[in-house]
């Protein structure tokens, strides 16, 4: 087979390559080659469809014209089953951003980077889009009704029945009916990527370049930003995927005029729409042909549908109905929990001892309060304790338990960080003071705030002396 692919490199290059090397390929069944000759690097594909890869080739080809960032395609075999493009490297844009999604807390290059990203989108869609042939598009060229229903059939009979749930298939093709006449409510002659997510950015010199368009055609612009945004590992907050929205959409108005509030109530029924898609191909890659990364990710799509079922969907409620049942099996709520860290944070008194961590794991951090100012010391706040505003009052224009927290926060996030991409799923954090009444009570109160609004983590908070339990569930 590579010897197809180093004629193509020889008579593109007129050397001889004199390395070959066979890269991974989670997704799809094309294969993928770096060849090499002293300072030239080319990638080899073969791909298993002449049609799918005459798609690609052409549209690349049309893009690069465009000005958009893709790579430039150079040559192909007569029977259109190899060609050899630019090499870009290897650094996907899912790779970039690996700290933000074990942590849930993206930093400003790797929000930097998602911008770009994002604000780049609309050129393909519509830039991309002028001019292009869409006959070549493979597996047809548009996105229409029959698209939709294969695509949620796809889910039905590669995800939904494997779970053996329970349904009536004609109350839920009537939801698909109506799912697909809201997808369709808006005709467009923009570019639709369709796999529109990280692993298909590749970044180049602080640059994103999009990759993997085969599968594209005409279609709404919705379905891409529904595809990135809730792409089921990217793991971004809601706080993070909101400041995307905004900049797609003052990206997309160099385009055409939006009218906002439409924008948003559409795109959650595409969002519903891709992530019952997903479903399926990870259903069929995972469980038919046993491609362990995306049985890896099927937890993380359903905690992205259970998600977005606290919205509701009046439109169909018999699927909203059979969708909730499946985001509570027990196979899907206990995987994720399996992975999942919660910290346990607990007040108490030096006298009564330290408390005991009950997970087996020896314990984690205690830090000690009583070099701080003790309100426990004046009568009146015996009545008192850490929770109530005399207190809290006292200790904050004391100020010296806000210096005490903020060191105690900067050491804690490390952890917290290190664990989740650890996949460690128990931390210990413990405040001790005199009584286990005051300094400690508000301590572990404002750290177990913090962390559950930081990173979204589960929080069991104890406060001992005190008889009071509180938790903070994991934010979906």
């Amino acid at each position: 087979m590579s010897t197809e692919l180093k004629s193509l490199f020889l008579k593109h290059t007129g050397e001889q390559a004199n390395d070959i090397i066979e890269l991974s390929s989670s997704g799809s069944n094309r294969r993928y080659f770096r060849l090499k000759n002293n300072n030239i690097s080319l990638i080899g594909v073969i791909g298993t469809s002449h049609e799918e890869n005459r798609a690609f080739f052409e549209m690349a080809q049309h893009f690069k014209a465009q000005a958009i960032n893709v790579p430039q395609v150079y040559l192909h075999s007569d029977d259109w089953m190899y060609y050899i493009q630019e090499d870009l490297g290897n650094t996907i844009l899912f790779d970039v951003i690996q700290k933000g999604r074990l942590t849930r807390v993206f930093d400003q290059d790797e929000k930097k980077i998602l911008r770009k990203t994002i604000q780049m989108l609309p050129e393909i869609q519509f830039k991309g889009a002028d001019g292009l042939n869409f006959d070549i598009c493979f597996p047809q060229p548009e996105f229409n009704e029959r698209s939709i229903l294969w695509d949620l059939n796809y889910f039905k009979y590669c995800f939904l029945k494997s779970t053996g749930l329970d349904f009536q298939e004609n109350k839920l093709e009537d939801d698909f009916a109506q799912m697909a006449n809201i997808l369709l409510h808006d005709k467009s002659n923009t570019f639709m990527y369709r796999d529109f997510q990280s692993r298909n950015v590749m970044i180049k010199d602080d640059e994103p370049y999009f990759i993997d368009f085969q599968g594209g055609r005409k279609g709404p612009f919705y379905y891409d930003i529904a595809s990135f945004l809730w792409q089921a590992k990217a793991n971004f907050t809601d706080e993070l995927r909101e400041q995307l929205i905004n900049d797609y959409i003052e990206s997309l108005k160099k385009f055409i005029d939006i009218d906002e509030q439409y924008f948003r109530r559409q795109l959650r029924h595409f969002v519903l729409f891709r992530t019952l898609q997903v479903l399926g191909a990870y259903g069929f890659r995972g469980y038919f042909e046993k491609k362990p990364h995306f049985i890896q990710s099927v937890p993380f799509a359903i905690d992205n549908l259970r998600g977005l079922l606290c919205q509701g969907y009046d439109e169909y409620p018999y699927l909203c109905r059979i969708l909730g049942e499946l985001t509570n099996l027990k196979q899907f709520s206990e995987e994720i929990k399996k992975h999942s860290l919660q910290v346990h944070v607990c007040s108490f008194a030096y006298k009564k001892g330290v408390p005991n961590d009950t997970s087996g794991n020896g314990g984690g951090y205690v830090f000690d309060c009583r070099a701080i100012n003790n309100p426990g010391k004046y009568e009146r706040y015996n009545q008192f304790n850490g929770l109530d505003e005399p207190v809290i009052k006292y200790l904050e224009e004391d100020g010296e338990i806000i210096t005490f927290l903020e060191n105690v926060y900067n050491i804690v996030d490390n952890s917290v960080k290190r664990y989740i991409e650890r996949k460690f799923t128990n931390l210990m954090i413990c405040f001790g003071c005199t009584g286990g009444q005051h300094r400690s009570v508000y301590a572990a109160q404002h750290l177990a705030e913090h962390l559950n609004k930081k990173f979204g983590v589960k929080v069991n908070l104890v406060h001992r002396e005190q008889n009071i339990e509180q938790i903070f569930d994991a934010e979906r």
